[in-house]
């Protein structure tokens, strides 16, 4: 997450009711920190400050900091802690060890593979999937990683230690490491149950040194600066590494042959009753994987079955419901929205329809697309959710108004936001010393402010400018400017202020109408998907047309006075503000027929 920079948007103290709400939450997600420790880490008197940050795929971070080191992150109301407070306390997370050339690969965004997991002799400590866990060098036992596991500890052992078990969040050396004091790990020596485990990596060592092979430093600290190795030493590392890999790949697929087979077996015993409900859940989180799009939504639950779930039936094999403990595919699609994965609706009497599917529900996400079926479908057809842009006014400096703005050190064609724009003109007042002495909320008129806010007319007539009248005209004195910041892009800034989205309704032929909708691009929406989706919803025509003199630029028209429709899913479906919307007054008045 932060292996590339990340953007500030905001750095300030934090309060003290929010430091107390701070503590209660740091309590309840890491339990086994004592009373002592939790008043250590966070402290009553010392300065905390709260930083929101954008990664570099636009997601929304806000970070904890104390001594000028991050000591927690949040996504999402989640907390993570940070490497820095993993070495006061090592024992926060359950830890994974790995070996030291991995920690570059994790540092420059790669993921924890189970091949690069150690093995202790003590054995795994047990997890469960989505469990928070820390991530260890060999030899120290300073975490060097935040991750996620992406499976749990009897399914890393009966996946025979093959695929992807972390998902890394935060390691030593990334971006936000770097904001830090950039100090590096101490040494921490293995627990007592690891000791079988150093005894063994002793006697490794010790054969490695009566070969002719060029061995790697067995200190802790050198082991983890990779980046200070030798072009030679990293050749023999990565040798190393291969043959260790070699091992372990062999082992995995032995491990793999030997679970297919046991697994093949279990599918025996199993009845038939239980073999069909096992394909009907393979084929339905296959059908939603990589068939449905949002689009598609409401779908008939018929053609769901029908079109969809056939289709990812393996060959050979056959859906039949009546052969499923289900009986009714109505049962089993009520099982799959008791566990929150869809919502059914009855939409026409006694017809349903799936109006709703969490394409998040961690099932969905987990379920992999069998052997023999195309997986680029899925990365295809699986539609991104429409995250609503930032958009942030600003305000570029004219030639007219650089004498006003040059004191601060601003030039022609700088770019500030509105509150830039406050300061910078409370400053120049108090540093010239414009206030009124009679009446504070005035501010006198020197030359400057005369020849840069008032026109010919007024220049002889005014004299004093209320403050918000001073800062209201120097505001539109300035070149409007916005930002647009879409989800996982740089941000964008264009002149002029941005154009809403535009509804109009238009009269044709034989006293038709139509709705036409212009400037969905300018927020990120892509006109012929929400062409599609209106006639999906409408059931009525919908086409895309270029708009008249521009290039590039086009607009969705569709039958009818569809303004209710749009309005609906514009402002509560991609959650749009009002403001950026216009014509939705034009929508037709319930009870009568358009």
């Amino acid at each position: 997450m932060f292996s590339r920079a990340f953007r500030v948007r905001s750095n300030t103290a934090i309060k003290g009711s929010d430091r107390r709400k701070l503590r209660t939450d740091v309590a309840a997600a890491f339990p086994n920190l004592s009373a002592e420790q939790l008043t250590e880490f966070i402290p009553n008197k010392e300065e905390l400050n709260v930083i929101k940050i954008y990664s570099h795929k636009g997601e929304g971070v806000t970070v904890y900091m104390n001594n000028r080191n991050p000591i927690l992150f949040e996504i999402e109301k989640a907390l993570y802690p940070t490497v820095y407070t993993l070495w006061v306390y090592p024992d926060l997370l359950p830890a994974f060890s790995t070996w030291p050339p991995v920690l570059q690969k994790l540092a420059g965004g790669a993921d924890l593979m189970l091949p690069g997991v150690v093995v202790p002799s003590s054995g795994f400590p047990q997890v469960e999937r989505g469990t928070l866990c820390a991530v260890t060098l060999l030899g120290n036992r300073a975490p060097v990683a935040v991750a996620v596991a992406t499976m749990s500890t009897a399914e890393m052992l009966a996946a025979g230690m093959k695929g992807k078990g972390f998902a890394v969040l935060h390691t030593y050396l990334d971006h936000l490491w770097e904001y830090g004091d950039k100090s590096y790990p101490p040494t921490l020596a293995p627990l007592v149950t690891d000791s079988a485990e150093k005894e063994s990596t002793e006697d490794e060592e010790e054969m490695e040194e009566k070969e002719p092979v060029i061995s790697i430093s067995t200190d802790p600290l050198q082991r983890v600066d990779v980046g200070n190795l030798s072009l030679k030493e990293r050749d023999s590392c990565a040798i190393l590494m291969g043959k260790e890999e070699l091992h372990e790949n062999r082992a995995a697929e032995t491990a793999e042959d030997a679970n297919t087979e046991v697994q093949q077996e279990a599918e025996d015993s199993r009845t038939p009753q239980e073999q069909m409900d096992a394909l009907f859940n393979q084929c339905f989180f296959h059908a939603l994987k990589c068939k449905v799009k949002k689009s598609d939504l409401p779908l008939l639950t018929s053609t769901f079955l029908r079109s969809h779930m056939f289709s990812c039936c393996p060959a050979g094999q056959q859906l039949d419901i009546k052969k499923s403990s289900y009986k009714k595919f109505s049962k089993f699609l009520q099982c799959m929205q008791h566990q929150k994965i869809l919502q059914v609706k009855e939409l026409n009497k006694g017809v349903e329809s799936i109006v709703e599917v969490d394409w998040k529900h961690p099932d969905i996400k987990a379920f992999a697309v069998p052997e023999g079926f195309s997986s680029a479908s899925a990365a295809q057809d699986s539609e991104q959710v429409y995250h609503v842009p930032e958009i942030i006014p600003l305000y570029g400096v004219s030639t007219k108004m650089v004498p006003l703005f040059q004191e601060s050190g601003h030039r022609k064609g700088s770019i500030l936001s509105s509150s830039e724009v406050r300061n910078i003109i409370i400053n120049y007042v108090k540093t010239n010393e414009l206030v009124d002495e009679t009446n504070k909320n005035f501010v006198k008129v020197n030359a400057i402010l005369c020849d840069c806010l008032l026109d010919k007319t007024e220049q002889d007539e005014i004299s004093n400018l209320k403050w918000d009248e001073l800062l209201s005209r120097c505001l539109k004195r300035l070149q409007p400017l916005h930002q647009v910041t879409f989800f996982g892009q740089e941000p964008i800034v264009r002149k002029g202020n941005i154009e809403p989205i535009d509804i109009t309704i238009a009269q044709r032929s034989s006293n038709k109408k139509v709705t036409i909708i212009k400037n969905l691009e300018l927020y990120g929406l892509e006109p012929q998907c929400v062409a599609n989706i209106l006639q999906q919803k409408v059931q009525a025509s919908a086409t895309i047309t270029p708009i008249p003199g521009t290039k590039d630029r086009v607009q969705v028209q569709i039958q009818g006075n569809q303004i209710h429709h749009l309005a609906k899913m514009l402002l509560e479906e991609y959650q749009l503000p009002r403001k950026y919307i216009q014509g939705l007054e034009k929508a037709p008045k319930l009870g009568r027929k358009k």
